[in-house]
């Protein structure tokens, strides 16, 4: 695996350990306010902050998933969550906010130009 596709596979995850913090461990925060565009009265909601956290799982699974196929070799394994978190980006483009599919998808983007560029 070339060194450009470790590099934002590594980027990628540390995004979604990045991301997972602010939903599991910090949902109150003045940052997570700013990042996900909300007031901080919403995110006191016991509501928000049991889906936020529940999300954070995801986001952090993820991540460990990301590092565990990288150090294993399993591009295969790779290919499909970068698949992945490219839809869940475009999907989130149409649902959430017209941003999100390269704010969150940005890396994943830069990893199939490259295996693209590389194989081709």
């Amino acid at each position: 695996m070339h060194y450009l596709q470790i590099t934002f596979l590594i980027l990628l995850a540390l995004e979604f350990l990045y991301i997972m913090y602010l939903e599991t461990f910090a949902p109150q925060s003045k940052q997570t306010a700013r990042v996900f565009k909300l007031s901080p009265q919403v995110l006191q909601q016991q509501e928000v902050q049991t889906l936020f956290k529940n999300q954070g799982v995801y986001n952090g699974l993820l991540a460990i998933a990301i590092i565990v196929a990288l150090i294993l070799g399993h591009t295969l394994v790779l290919n499909y969550i970068v698949a992945y978190i490219i839809a869940v980006a475009i999907y989130g483009s149409f649902t959430v906010n017209k941003h999100i599919w390269w704010k969150q998808g940005i890396f994943a983007w830069a990893y199939v130009a490259v295996t693209i560029y590389l194989h081709f």
